[in-house]
């Protein structure tokens, strides 16, 4: 587990009010639902609330939900792509790097 997803987990762990757990307790892989949490559908609407009030972003209820909560892992996969989608076109141009430059 990564910084990025300890912190996730983080969040999750305290807006489910999962006081037993500890980031270290959640595989990344594993599934969200239907695994050792125990999380069901009211839980993935509280997911969908913590990751709107941390990370400003909203989840469907559609196949984008669905695949964003199949795991820790592919949840912080999607918050990653939606906030690199949702910064300006400069700042994506330079996290890219330069190294598509010609005649250099």
């Amino acid at each position: 587990m990564d910084a990025r997803q300890e912190q996730l987990a983080r969040h999750l762990i305290a807006g489910l009010h999962l006081e037993d757990m500890s980031p270290a307790d959640i595989v990344v892989d594993a599934p969200l639902f239907g695994g050792e949490l125990g999380l069901d559908s009211i839980d993935a609407l509280e997911m969908a609330v913590i990751v709107e009030r941390q990370y400003g972003l909203t989840i469907s209820d559609g196949p984008e939900g669905k695949e964003a909560f199949a795991s820790l892992a592919a949840l912080d996969l999607f918050i990653a792509k939606q906030l690199i989608a949702q910064q300006p076109a400069s700042v994506k141009e330079n996290s890219q790097g330069d190294g598509q430059r010609a005649g250099g």
